[in-house]
């Protein structure tokens, strides 16, 4: 540290380290703190602070804000603070002077390199193994002309990434220095936006504990924030840089037409239950951040805290973060982990109108933001097609539940199944508009597509925990064999249900989601809960991309064709307009005769929409069915968009080069899907005011 350093009392706002013209202001809420000390780092790994300040109650203390304006001190500074005070759990204090804990609005962390997480919990000084918080001036990046995206949901095609896995395996094609980082991503923003990406859903970028895994194992997903400001170091080629390197991300992500969509972990943190380390919230104010009865936490995220969502000074933090990633950061929405929990009042109990929820949907800064819910939590709080607000939209679970069921063959799906294809219409409010449902049959917790239609159990042993972590409700198949197979008809069938699965994911109404590498078919290996994998079991691997280029083919058409059709004519139109409008005619093998009985394994129906005149079949029966074609309008002829039962090149055709079917007949193959089309208009401007 170059110079000497002088402090003056310092303001209240804003909270975490804000640079000045003359130096660093830095504020903390702390109420029943009775000691607070600041202390400088010159580097991460060093054990003892280079220039210690004791906040004076008196000149540094403000209601329950202690503040102090360091002269001198910049960008780049690394510190820390100390906090003392009773230790009455049962009250919520679990003050500990020893440990250095990171500031909850720090913009940047630090790891050391002798980082330790148990010495946040042990007796002593951890001051060595401590993170460290930096300071950021946030000025100093040029945005250039980046601006927000705007994309509607109707126009979206949503692909959950994970920032390091999507390039950290060593045939990404990229040099050592860049894989896994926010850099090495850019150079697979072609790659993207050839698929027809128009938003990547990154899991968690807020700074997380890897260790908080069990032993030997790395948290690999990062659904363990230490707080939630700083952008994850460890997807940066340089640590110091991270900030700037997750702009340059954003920046190029942008420029491509594409938009950062943040998985967001509001509902705990890496602390823990009373066993765990103290790194943050716990030692700086335990009983303002934290739902608690008499000592012992509330644990409805199942990762041992639950974060107090809806105290004053807990929801001021979180649409203090949301405005930060939004104005500082450029993201342009956010998926929030388990969001019923941001539901649950003081004592755990849920809200009928809950404060936070409705800020985050009233407040100006996120008014154009994506904002999805996934609306349950892990204590049992489920709340899909009930949850609050006017503009959220929620992960379907049901909609993943009953296309997998379906396709797989069960009874009595084919009901729920129409209800799924039309956005759950069934489930969400026949006023919203079909994009309130997210659509999805995978995503990163559980089966990968590929090793859905290849095992029918998990195969988690890797993880440490004998097999007993990970859902064993899975919905999937073999097909005749556990895992890879030899044989070509076992192949064939894997193949053509993996079709079958995308081909109903982008063309129901909704607004879908693939998981990263499903479209050249991503394997775990069976593992359906990777969350401490960072390996190859989790990596995507570049070599997939040449190996099963056909489903990567069939995967881009059928963007490109889901794009070219738009549904909704960019508009919020409510569902009851599209149910209401005569526009979709149910058949069955013959015309007219749908028949939606338990027994069902198919369902045939002719939708006349401001897209175009389209016949679509589902058939999950394991026979071969021969269905009446309808009479298409105007002596005009059929023309064979997707038959996922023809071989590549062939199973799916631009309107243009469509063969015409000239029979009244179609025979639709055992476990597969036809779509054919008459007619494609051309986009028409608010075509829907017509009804």
């Amino acid at each position: 540290m170059e110079g000497s350093l002088e402090i003056e009392r310092g303001l209240t706002h804003p909270l975490g380290a804000r640079v000045t013209p003359r130096g660093v202001n830095f504020s903390l809420y702390s109420r029943f703190a009775t000691r607070v000390e600041l202390l400088l780092f010159d580097h991460e790994d060093d054990s003892l602070a280079t220039r210690t300040f004791e906040l004076n109650p008196g000149s540094h203390r403000t209601g329950h804000y202690w503040h102090i304006h360091v002269i001198g001190a910049g960008h780049g500074q690394l510190y820390g603070y100390r906090v003392w005070g009773a230790h009455l759990p049962e009250h919520g204090q679990r003050f500990d002077g020893q440990k250095v804990l990171v500031d909850p609005y720090a913009h940047a962390i630090i790891k050391p390199r002798a980082y330790s997480r148990e010495a946040a919990f042990l007796p002593g000084d951890n001051a060595g193994a401590a993170l460290k918080s930096m300071v950021v001036d946030s000025a100093q990046y040029d945005w250039e002309d980046d601006k927000p995206l705007h994309t509607p949901f109707s126009r979206t095609i949503i692909y959950e990434l994970h920032v390091s896995g999507m390039t950290k395996h060593p045939n990404s094609g990229l040099e050592p220095r860049l894989r896994g980082t926010y850099r090495g991503l850019i150079e697979k923003i072609d790659y993207l936006k050839e698929l027809g990406i128009t938003a990547v859903e990154l899991l968690p970028v807020f700074y997380f504990d890897e260790t908080d895994a069990p032993a030997d194992q790395t948290n690999y997903w990062g659904y363990s924030p230490v707080n939630f400001f700083a952008v994850h170091e460890g997807y940066a080629e340089d640590p110091r840089q991270a900030v700037d390197e997750f702009r340059d991300m954003v920046k190029a992500l942008h420029k491509a037409g594409i938009e950062v969509i943040l998985d967001v972990v509001y509902n705990h943190t890496c602390e823990g239950d009373s066993r765990g380390p103290t790194l943050c919230f716990r030692g700086i104010d335990d009983g303002t951040y934290y739902i608690q009865d008499k000592g012992k936490y509330a644990n409805f995220s199942g990762c041992g805290n639950t974060f107090n969502a809806n105290k004053s000074v807990s929801r001021r933090m979180i649409m203090d973060s949301l405005r930060y990633w939004v104005k500082e950061m450029h993201v342009d929405g956010f998926r929030f982990d388990l969001a019923s929990i941001l539901a649950r009042d003081a004592d755990g109990n849920p809200m009928a109108d809950p404060p936070l929820i409705w800020d985050i949907e009233t407040d100006p800064v996120l008014a154009n933001t994506k904002l999805i819910a996934e609306a349950w939590d892990a204590a049992g709080l489920y709340q899909v097609g009930k949850f609050y607000g006017d503009h959220w939209k929620e992960w379907n679970g049901q909609f993943r539940d009953d296309l997998r069921a379906f396709f797989r063959g069960d009874e009595g799906r084919a009901p729920a199944l129409i209800s799924r294809l039309l956005a759950s219409p069934d489930i969400y409010h026949r006023e919203t508009s079909p994009e309130r449902s997210i659509n999805f049959v995978t995503c990163h917790d559980g089966f990968t597509l590929n090793d859905l239609v290849t095992y029918e159990h998990k195969h988690n042993l890797a993880n440490g925990e004998h097999n007993r972590d990970g859902s064993d409700h899975n919905l999937s198949r073999n097909y005749g064999v556990e895992g890879p197979s030899d044989d070509p008809r076992i192949e064939e069938l894997r193949a053509r249900q993996i079709r079958n699965l995308m081909t109903a994911t982008l063309m129901s109404l909704g607004v879908p989601m693939i998981l990263m590498g499903d479209e050249v078919r991503r394997t775990q290996g069976g593992n359906n809960n990777a969350y401490c994998q960072d390996n190859e079991i989790s990596w995507f691997d570049w070599s997939l991309v040449q190996k099963n280029e056909d489903l990567l083919r069939f995967t881009k058409e059928l963007i490109r064709l889901r794009l070219s059709l738009n549904l909704h004519q960019d508009r919020q139109v409510p569902l009851h307009k599209i149910l209401s409008t005569g526009s979709i005619r149910w058949h069955g093998v013959k015309l007219g005769t749908p028949d939606w009985s338990y027994h069902s394994h198919s369902i045939a129906f002719e939708l006349r929409d401001p897209s175009g005149i389209f016949y679509v079949v589902m058939n999950a029966f394991w026979e071969d069915l021969e269905f009446e074609l309808p009479y298409p309008p105007g002596g005009m002829t059929w023309r064979r968009l997707i038959d996922t039962s023809l071989p590549a090149g062939e199973e799916i055709l631009r309107f243009e080069d469509a063969p015409g079917v000239e029979s009244h007949y179609y025979k639709v193959r055992a476990r597969s899907v036809l779509i054919l089309a008459c007619k494609i208009y051309d986009a028409v401007p608010n075509l829907y005011d017509r009804y």
